[in-house]
């Protein structure tokens, strides 16, 4: 089920970057905590201006010719005017040219000013097309929270054919369905389709400006996202409950946080982890998607705290490129219990997973993009220490759950829960897929979706990905397009063709909270 005027947006990082301090909702008794004023990755992007100018600093007339003459030179040799193109590369040279430069030689200043231009009119499509597949104001339920606090978003959202109810699917079959155009939950598209890549959030770009895209944004309401930042619980200190202390992790903040808690080579995976390395969009050359050269990203500016806040890219396993997914950004959260790694590349450790990110998600599975912009090929020692790291992240407590089985403790559990956990491994058929302890099968299910649209493939074989903890990783399937649980719940009750009641989908959704 699972799955940015630039002045102020720095003003802002710089004033917050490294940490974030706030009053956790419904925590009694949380206290404001210091927040870091620097963002260490920021500041080496950006070095300071000289105190006083030296002379040697001074730009002369040569210095100037030189950006001229360096890009159109003399032939070696005046007899190349009787070649072919008089001897010059004419056409695309990718050691040049930026990724989906509209002709060969177009400069990076002319791409950044037309995206930019035309970010507004992509944003503003984007938007009047989420508005009309779903309700985009959203309704919150403030008993029902995530870990640190964050009401959790109450659906459904989609936005159902005029004249049909949700009930009416139950006698429907997918022809039916398809026939009348009525699925409500088709593929969610990527706002920038035709240059993809990771997006981050507002609330996460706020306080790190270096993450800000100059040609697309995020396009979903905070209030349908995960907690930022989100809470960490560790397995090797389990007592502790959240260590997160309410602060981003970043390679400013992570030594203090966390000496004492973890053991030198985990502490050094996390060091890895928060350390930036060139990406797709955020590398120092000028095939970039960034106003400025960037040294990249840290694998937790996407698995933000070890978890997520619903950054998506495009699935690295697809091409061409219209055909590829939209894909959130997993919780690393219990990993250490799983077998699978990646929504479609089945990959067997996390090991794997941790090298292969470099040129895969990092770089669109494209090895030649991950040569010219910076690939960082990580030893294996430091691999392994990066993978000791993330199997310390634990799912978030779940205490009306049997230690054992999984299932809930009925002196714990309300009715409702009760009912749903009935409905769940019954009439749901949820754990055909989620099961066991961990309500995954370290599988992956292809459920067929071109029955019920004709203009869409389907998306193949998905990995099953984790319940526990559920509520807390908003949206969900692999590209978000069920904002809710209880839109989740209606996408399962038509595809699995379920002909649930409402009062055992509310149940339903009772008992995933609980998870």
């Amino acid at each position: 089920m699972k799955r940015l005027a630039i002045t102020s947006a720095i003003l802002c990082g710089v004033t917050l970057a490294g940490g974030f301090a706030f009053r956790a909702v419904g925590q009694p008794g949380a206290v404001p905590l210091p927040a870091s004023r620097r963002d260490a990755v920021q500041e080496a992007q950006a070095p300071a201006r000289p105190v006083q100018q030296r002379v040697e600093q001074l730009k002369t007339e040569h210095d100037l010719a030189i950006a001229t003459s360096a890009k159109d030179p003399a032939p070696i040799t005046r007899d190349l005017q009787k070649q072919p193109n008089q001897g010059q590369t004419l056409g695309f040279d990718f050691g040049r040219d930026g990724n989906g430069s509209a002709r060969p030689m177009q400069p990076f200043e002319e791409i950044m000013t037309k995206e930019s231009r035309a970010k507004a009119d992509v944003m503003a499509a984007q938007k009047s097309y989420l508005a009309g597949r779903f309700n985009m104001r959203p309704r919150l339920d403030p008993k029902a929270t995530m870990s640190r606090g964050k009401p959790l978003a109450v659906g459904p959202t989609a936005i159902l054919p005029e004249g049909m109810r949700w009930e009416d699917f139950a006698s429907m079959t997918p022809a039916e369905i398809r026939e009348k155009g009525a699925f409500p939950y088709t593929a969610l598209p990527h706002p920038l389709q035709t240059n993809g890549g990771q997006v981050f959030p507002q609330m996460q770009v706020q306080m790190f400006p270096r993450l800000q895209r100059f040609d697309v944004d995020f396009d979903l309401p905070e209030e349908f996202l995960p907690e930022f930042p989100p809470a960490i619980f560790l397995n090797n200190r389990p007592e502790l409950g959240d260590v997160s202390q309410g602060e981003v992790v970043t390679i400013n903040n992570y030594y203090r946080l966390f000496k004492g808690l973890l053991t030198p080579v985990q502490l050094d995976g996390l060091r890895m982890l928060v350390t930036p390395f060139p990406q797709e969009e955020f590398n120092p050359t000028d095939d970039r998607k960034t106003l400025e050269p960037s040294l990249g990203v840290t694998c937790f500016d996407c698995h933000v705290n070890g978890h997520t806040t619903a950054q998506f890219h495009l699935n690295p396993d697809t091409r061409p490129q219209e055909r590829r997914m939209r894909l959130d950004t997993t919780s690393l959260r219990g990993v250490f219990n799983q077998q699978i790694h990646g929504s479609k590349r089945s990959l067997r450790s996390i090991e794997d997973f941790t090298e292969f990110e470099q040129r895969t998600a990092y770089f669109n599975g494209d090895q030649s993009h991950a040569a010219k912009k910076g690939m960082n090929i990580i030893d294996r020692v430091l691999v392994s220490n990066m993978a000791q790291m993330q199997n310390m992240l634990d799912f978030p407590p779940a205490p009306k759950l049997d230690v054992a089985t999984g299932r809930l403790n009925p002196d714990k559990a309300s009715d409702a829960e009760l009912r749903g956990e009935a409905i769940f491994f019954g009439k749901g058929k949820c754990a055909s897929c989620h099961s066991g302890a961990f309500y995954l099968d370290d599988k992956m299910h292809d459920l067929h979706l071109e029955r019920f649209m004709y203009d869409e493939p389907g998306d193949g074989p998905i990995k099953t990905f984790t319940l526990r903890g559920i509520k807390d990783s908003p949206p969900y399937l692999h590209d978000g397009r069920c904002l809710t649980l209880e839109d989740t719940v209606e996408f399962f009750n038509i595809v699995l063709e379920l002909k649930l009641t409402k009062d055992e989908k509310v149940d339903l959704v009772a008992f995933m909270r609980a998870l």
